[in-house]
Parts: structure tokens; sequence; C-alpha cells
């Protein structure tokens, strides 16, 4: 059965990589979806909760977006976060799903962990780790934009541990990511987005999607709905080091709006299902033939009179018995989608079969 606890999505990445665009553009299109926001602010500047409170989207209040300015996100786990977590869920009217930036330069890992605390465990999960790159930078050797605005930020503050370099903290934020989103990939000519890309997935753990964007514009069911709980999945999401933190002055200051012409979605429908397991390694097979984001919907399985519901990120394939057809039609039903130009008609097929 799929968890009951508030899915969070963390969204990490350096200074300028695009985060708060990101954020903001997810706010944008949230729909009548309550989403809370954790902002972890350098100092007392309080820049992206500026910019992000008072935005004019509908269903975006104030008090929806809190801001942790009191040190990294990362080194101040007990003290900030896991309080600022507790008085969320222990609201009356409870967020659907909550968001957490972090500053430029912490670390994801520590932030992951701390959703095992036993204030929190049982209330929340990590829905997804969503690492954000500036995609020429990278491409270009770098790990930001400006690399000198990223020490200097480093350089005030006050409560850094260790001086480690960009790379080890890149690849920490690498390492725990669910989703790589390679950001600014209209500045990159289309091959060197694609092998950027590539790069990035050959160097991620399997499952990882590394997925171009244009000024932070995807989908909300890309960004969400992973269902990771990378909380009970630390093992593979190794950090070099242990104490960091920076500021994250993201391109925030310019929005515009967005169509998702990158992607495209489609439902296929089939009669019944013979076997539910076999089903389920048809679907993953598919999925990464044909380099599928998401998949998700529900089959009638001959004999069963629950219907089948499937969830599918990546590779990996969830289902369960969710409840009685009931007038329903018995039949299968699933949403595709992935980046534009899948082959529908493949897809189609392989499914029916």
């Amino acid at each position: 059965m799929p968890s009951k606890k508030i899915p969070a999505t963390v969204v990490t990445g350096f200074l300028g990589a695009g985060k708060t665009t990101v954020i903001r553009h997810m706010l944008d299109n949230a729909g009548d979806r309550r989403i809370a926001l954790i902002i972890n602010e350098f100092g007392d500047l309080g820049v992206d909760g500026d910019i992000i409170k008072g935005c004019g989207i509908e269903g975006c209040a104030d008090d929806d977006v809190m801001e942790l300015s009191n040190g990294c996100i990362c080194c101040t786990v007990a003290e900030d976060f896991v309080p600022t977590m507790q008085k969320l869920i222990e609201r009356d009217a409870a967020p659907d799903h909550i968001v957490i930036e972090t500053s430029g330069l912490a670390l994801p890992q520590p932030l992951v962990r701390a959703f095992n605390w036993p204030e929190i465990a049982t209330r929340v999960t990590v829905d997804g780790v969503v690492t954000v790159v500036d995609g020429p930078a990278v491409a270009a050797g770098r790990f930001a934009h400006d690399t000198a605005a990223v020490d200097a930020q480093r350089r005030q503050d006050e409560n850094l541990d260790h001086e480690t370099p960009l790379s080890e903290l890149f690849a920490d934020q690498m390492s725990c990511a669910d989703m790589i989103v390679v950001n600014k990939a209209d500045l990159m000519g289309e091959a060197d987005a694609d092998a950027l890309s590539e790069k990035l997935r050959a160097q991620s753990r399997d499952g990882v999607q590394v997925i171009p964007a244009r000024m932070g514009a995807l989908p909300l069911e890309v960004l969400l709905g992973q269902g990771a709980g990378a909380e009970a999945d630390m093992a593979g999401r190794h950090e070099l080091h242990h104490h960091h933190h920076d500021d994250d002055g993201d391109d925030h200051h310019h929005h515009h709006e967005h169509d998702h012409d990158d992607f495209e979605s489609f439902v296929i429908t089939r009669p019944e299902i013979a076997d539910a397991k076999g089903f389920a390694e048809t679907v993953a097979d598919v999925i990464r033939t044909h380099d599928i984001l998401r998949l998700k919907g529900f089959a009638a399985v001959e004999g069963k009179p629950m219907r089948l519901a499937l969830q599918a990120v990546g590779p990996r394939v969830d289902t369960y018995f969710d409840r009685p057809f009931g007038a329903d039609p018995r039949e299968t039903r699933l949403v595709v989608i992935g980046q534009a130009g899948l082959d529908r008609a493949a897809i189609e097929t392989a499914l029916s079969a």
C-alpha cells in the first residue's frame, strides 16, 4: 500500500543553478494542491522567502513559507529543521506536500537522514531529492556560473566547519539525487545538453532521472510523486564530507510563463491483464526501452474484483490493489509521461501485448 505520510521534496544545488526558479514555477502550477515551503536562507537576507512570499499565487499563503535563517540546514537539523517540520505537520490543515529549498552549499544527506528522527519519522517521508545544476557552467567544467560568488558567500558563513572543494560538494549533491535537473538548457546547443545529460546519468545511481529544463519549467507531475522514500535508502547516497553551508542567490528575478512543449503525456487503454507480476515486469522493460519518466494508472486483473493501482518512476514499479471496480469498466488505463518525442505507437503496442 502507498505511504500515508506527507511527502517532502528536497531541492538542492549551487548558487545560481535555479532552485528558486524551479520552485516558483512549481507553485504557479500547483493547482489546488497545498504546498508548504521551507527555505534555508543565509544569515538574515531572506531573499528567496521574500521572492516567494506575496507572490500573488492563489493558495500560496505567507504562513505556508517557513524560513530557516540561523545557519546551514544540514548543520542545524535538531535546533531548527525538526521543530519547523513539527509545526507544519501538526497544523489543522496539514500540507499536501512539503518542498525544502536548501542553501547553495548545504548537504542533502544530513537533511534526508533527519527524516528518521522519531519526532517526524511517522508523519513525513522524502518523496525525492532534486538536484538542480547550471547546465552551461557544468558543461564548461565549472560547478556554478560565478564560482567567485560562491566562495565569497562561503567565507561569510561563520558556521562553516570545513573548507571543501566545490567538486566534492557537487559530488555529494549529485550522489544524493533522485532527479537531476539540467537547468538553462536553452543556453546550450541541443547536442551539448544531451551530452551533459548522458554524462551525468552515467555518473549517477541506477534509476536517477536526468532532465533538461529551461528557466526551471518542469511539469508538477514530473517533479513531485517520485515516491523515493529516500530516508530509508541512504546506503547509496554517499557523502564525501559532513558540514558545509552557503547561500543561494538563484536566478529568481525573472519570472516567465512557460508551456511544457518539451514534455508529453498520453493515455493507453487495454483490456484485463492475466498476470499482475508479469505486467509490472513488462512495464519496467517498456520504461527502460523508451526512457519514460512516469507511468501511472490502474489495471484490471483477471479474476480479481479489486483494481490494481500502478505507479512507476523510472524503472521502479510499485503496484497494490486499492479498491473494487464497482460500476467502473474493467479495463486497464495508464498515463505515460515523458520528454517530447516518445514513440507512442511502440509503447502502446508493447503495453498491449
